[in-house]
């Protein structure tokens, strides 16, 4: 792509600022692109215009001045690029607020990662069902905010139907120590993603236990398997649930308290009460909502995933974490595969 190109693909929104989607606006600057930055937070907005951090959820991290942050939606029009960084509950409610004020030319990047509770649908889906004719990218891979903010080396992976959106993405946001790999699997991509929160809990609980480095590397392990079955399942691509979307986002996630999801195991691990724990979090952990809905279509297709019940039963069912650990310690000895 020739520079004269590149500068006609410097206008990025980031809807969603969060410590993501902060990192994300914080990313798209460094490249050189114009950014707008939405936050529902007044509070947010005034932090990083006046001061450029946004010191409620990524405090400490000086960003880039040229980052215009506002509460208005509509001052998202005219971007060539959306990056959609909402929970992924509130997906659905902020495009349908979005759409009056987007051009069909405008790609949807999308960067949440979770499924529907309501409907039991991927992201992808709920974008295609309100934005119909909109190039859609999922941007998902192993990176903690923090550290994308700081630049410090990442990568993830680029998925999208549309080769030529996905390829003038990578060269609008693309750098040295942020590594952009091209897929066409979205499928893929957003299963990695939404999965792997549920998992973290799992291992964050038995952090919390104590029960050792050999039990998180068998359950990441025992993680993959099922996020391999589940993506099969509904059409992914097995080489992609191997890629940085899938085991890379899955390892990270699985391995750092930094991950919000895996912290919230580790609490639960050290017996605090799901409930509280929930009502005093200020960041969301997807996998809390993630785990019932994915538990509902284990159901409803039969699909056997010891790991994602367990979380689920300990989430939403009530069970006791020892009397679920020992449910699953004690299932009968099967092939690997």
């Amino acid at each position: 792509m020739s520079e004269e190109e590149r500068k006609e693909i410097t206008k990025i929104g980031v809807v969603g600022a969060g410590a993501w989607g902060t990192a994300l606006a914080q990313l798209s600057a460094t490249a050189g692109c114009d950014v707008t930055l939405w936050a529902r937070e007044s509070e947010v907005v005034t932090s990083v215009n006046e001061r450029n951090e946004n010191e409620m959820f990524l405090a400490g991290v000086s960003l880039e001045p040229s980052i215009t942050a506002t509460t208005e939606l509509s001052d998202i029009a005219g971007m060539d690029f959306i990056f959609m960084v909402v929970p992924a509950q509130f997906v659905r409610p902020v495009l349908i607020d979005l759409k009056p004020h987007i051009s069909e030319n405008a790609a949807i990047v999308l960067c949440a990662k979770g499924i529907e509770q309501s409907t039991g649908k991927l992201m992808s889906d709920v974008v295609t069902e309100i934005l119909p004719k909109s190039p859609l990218v999922v941007l998902s891979g192993p990176t903690f905010a923090r550290e994308v903010a700081e630049g410090r080396p990442s990568a993830v992976t680029i998925a999208s139907k549309y080769q030529r959106v996905t390829e003038r993405l990578s060269d609008a946001i693309g750098q040295p120590t942020f590594r952009p790999y091209a897929s066409r699997d979205v499928i893929g991509a957003e299963i990695g993603g939404a999965l792997k929160n549920v998992f973290a809990i799992a291992c964050g609980i038995t952090t919390g236990r104590n029960m050792g480095d050999n039990a998180r590397a068998a359950l990441i392990t025992r993680s993959l398997s099922e996020m391999v079955r589940f993506g099969e399942k509904h059409g992914a691509e097995r080489s992609t649930m191997m890629g940085l979307c899938g085991l890379g986002d899955l390892i990270l996630t699985c391995s750092s308290p930094q991950s919000r999801n895996m912290s919230l195991g580790i609490a639960i691990g050290e017996g605090q009460a799901v409930a509280d724990l929930m009502k005093d979090r200020k960041t969301v952990a997807e996998g809390y909502h993630t785990s019932s809905v994915l538990a509902r279509i284990c159901r409803e297709e039969g699909l056997d995933l010891p790991l994602v019940m367990a979380v689920n039963d300990i989430l939403h069912e009530g069970k006791d974490v020892n009397r679920v650990i020992t449910e699953l310690l004690n299932r009968p000895f099967v092939s690997e595969i």
